[in-house]
């Protein structure tokens, strides 16, 4: 039997899940890197998109989209401070779109760099929950 490790993903607002898990998969922000029990200590940004909480013979258990923030891990646990959590289950066609919208009319009227750095964050944001949206409903047979 495999080792479990804590994984714990804590909001602004809330601790929104703390559990023990056998395998997780990040978005880093060099890539998506996997967290197993005894993993060497690092720290990692976060890009948007979906963290993977897998079970021992890698059947995918949950689906997390997270926006941005930090990843630590050390041998023991995986904590993922997030900007922005929700599961992607959770999440509707009608809010992703409406995030897409947005976030390209805010870039569209983007007048200052700090305004049009900030609009192509969200951009990037609302892109990557259409992306896991669309992933999520082909995994389960749907489609919009």
């Amino acid at each position: 039997m495999t080792e479990k490790f804590l994984f714990e993903i804590v909001t602004p607002a809330q601790m929104m899940r703390s559990e023990e898990a056998d395998l997780v998969v990040i978005p880093g922000g060099g890539g998506n890197f996997g967290v197993l029990a005894g993993h060497a200590p690092i720290l990692s940004t976060l890009r948007p998109g979906v963290i993977e909480i897998m079970d021992k013979n890698l059947k995918v258990l949950d689906q997390i989209f997270v926006e941005q923030g930090f990843a630590e891990v050390t041998p023991e646990r995986c904590t993922v401070l997030a900007e922005e959590a929700m599961r992607v289950d959770e999440i509707t066609r009608d809010e992703s779109e409406a995030r897409l919208k947005h976030a390209h009319d805010s870039l569209l009227v983007a007048d200052t760099f700090g305004v049009r750095l900030g609009a192509e964050r969200e951009l990037r944001a609302a892109e990557a929950m259409c992306e896991a949206l669309d992933a999520y409903e082909a995994s389960q047979g749907r489609s919009h």
